[in-house]
């Protein structure tokens, strides 16, 4: 704790008198373009990978990026998913799974989670994900793995109803990327491609599906 009070002091020294007049103006206004789904992992910042400002980013973190397909009942993803797309009006949402990720590396290693039952549960949510991995590669990879459950909880946000509608509406679109971390660059994939291969970087550090440079719009 002492590490986080000496952060707070900064931020209060250094960061907030800075920025005061955004934060005046964040105060009453709650506008993001953007709903960002992450891993819950500690190395992926979103707002640092994204360079983003406070308010301009609506984050959902969760074990492996993964969002639950629509189903009844109370759901803490999915009430997160209906705020931001039908209060907040985002335009855009991206699904973000990163190198290294251990809950897609403990499914393809097949790791024994038996003493951690809650997380068993949670990751059957990706059970699409594996067999999407499987069927393109003809096993489990966890590099392959990362990009396939990117592209399956695409899929799934496409259930919840305020995104189905936003969709149909043409207000919205959906973007999947990978970030690597020991090299800094985020790769966006086709939503319904192959599993790319990893490819030369453009100056911005994004790469296509194929490996060629790609824009951020779907």
């Amino acid at each position: 704790m002492h590490d986080l009070a000496e952060g707070v002091a900064r931020f209060q020294h250094d960061v907030f008198p800075a920025k005061a007049e955004l934060f005046t103006h964040l105060a009453g206004t709650h506008r993001p373009t953007t709903l960002f789904i992450s891993c819950s992992d500690a190395r992926v910042v979103p707002e640092l990978i994204t360079q983003s400002e406070p308010g301009e980013l609506f984050v959902i973190r969760t074990a492996g990026n993964l969002v639950p397909a629509h189903a009844p009942g109370p759901d803490g993803v999915a009430a997160s998913i209906e705020y931001a797309v039908a209060v907040l009006g985002v335009s855009e949402i991206v699904v973000c799974g990163h190198s290294a990720c251990g809950a897609m590396t403990a499914l393809a290693e097949q790791h024994d989670l038996t003493g951690l039952p809650a997380v068993a549960d949670w990751l059957r949510h990706a059970d699409a994900s594996r067999a999407r991995a499987t069927a393109a590669n003809g096993a489990t990879d966890a590099a392959a793995l990362v990009r396939e459950n990117v592209r399956a909880q695409l899929v799934n946000l496409a259930t919840h109803p305020s995104v189905a509608r936003a969709l149909a509406e043409r207000t919205l679109s959906l973007h999947g990327w990978v970030y690597d971390i020991p090299a800094g660059t985020v790769e966006v994939l086709d939503p319904a491609g192959p599993p790319p291969a990893m490819g030369a970087t453009d100056s911005a550090g994004f790469t296509d599906s194929l490996g060629h440079p790609a824009a951020l719009a779907a």
